[in-house]
């Protein structure tokens, strides 16, 4: 697959397999490609003027650049959670509804269980259960990127997307996302762009090494880190560059 942002060479031939029910993360100096990459998987990358992309995107059998998919359809099954915690300015309970609402859910008991289950799921439920009417806001960061994690999560995709969701987290914060992270795999595809490879070597199951928009290596957390077979891998994960 290759992208251009207009003349620019944003991603040049990149062939990776992502595995199900695993965290996969994304690793690389800045500008390398990583995050671009990871918006192709849910078309976010169709809002930039000048986009092209060439290839294929292959998600369950299906490519979702062929003109043929809905993009609402494929972000209901690739959910995606941003650097920093972005909770629409509403309350708790309807952060949380707002994604089976715009899918046709009306009914308030099943939507009430809807948001049970997703704030269940991200390690929330037991510190909101009882202010779900108040603003979203009124939550601290971690709980606001946690409760973006839920919003996501309530459409039931397939593949969550976290776009180094935990950069802008306090050490407190972000080991509760790391330790929800590894819960979540369990139900979901994850795949992750992180700047901390610390991160990435705690807890995710592959590693994929970008530079200047190519795939170096991708391989096995432990195998990469401990064992890189390219020279370009060692000396980022060894701190020479980067």
């Amino acid at each position: 697959m290759q992208l251009y942002y207009g003349k620019f060479h944003a991603l040049k031939n990149v062939d990776l397999t992502i595995p199900e029910k695993s965290i996969t993360a994304f690793i690389g100096p800045s500008g390398c490609g990583k995050s671009t990459l990871l918006r192709t998987l849910n078309r976010m990358n169709d809002t930039i003027p000048g986009v092209l992309i060439e290839g294929e995107v292959v998600i369950q059998d299906r490519n979702i650049y062929d003109g043929q998919t809905e993009v609402e359809f494929l972000r209901k099954r690739v959910g995606m959670v941003f650097q920093q915690p972005n909770p629409f300015p509403k309350t708790i309970y309807d952060n949380v509804a707002y994604g089976p609402r715009l899918h046709g859910v009306t009914k308030k008991s099943e939507l009430d269980g809807i948001v049970e289950k997703s704030l269940r799921s991200a390690s929330l439920w037991n510190e909101v259960k009882d202010v779900l009417k108040k603003s979203a806001w009124s939550l601290s960061g971690g709980q606001q990127q946690r409760l973006c994690i839920a919003r996501a999560l309530a459409v039931e995709p397939d593949i969550l997307l976290m776009d180094e969701s935990t950069s802008a987290l306090d050490p407190i914060s972000t080991t509760k996302i790391e330790e929800l992270t590894r819960e979540l795999k369990k139900s979901y595809t994850i795949v992750m762009v992180t700047h901390n490879m610390h991160q990435a070597a705690r807890i995710s199951d592959r590693t994929v090494f970008f530079l200047n928009g190519e795939v170096v290596e991708s391989a096995d957390t432990e195998q990469l880190f401990r064992a890189p077979r390219d020279q370009r891998t060692e000396d980022y994960i060894s701190g020479r560059f980067g």
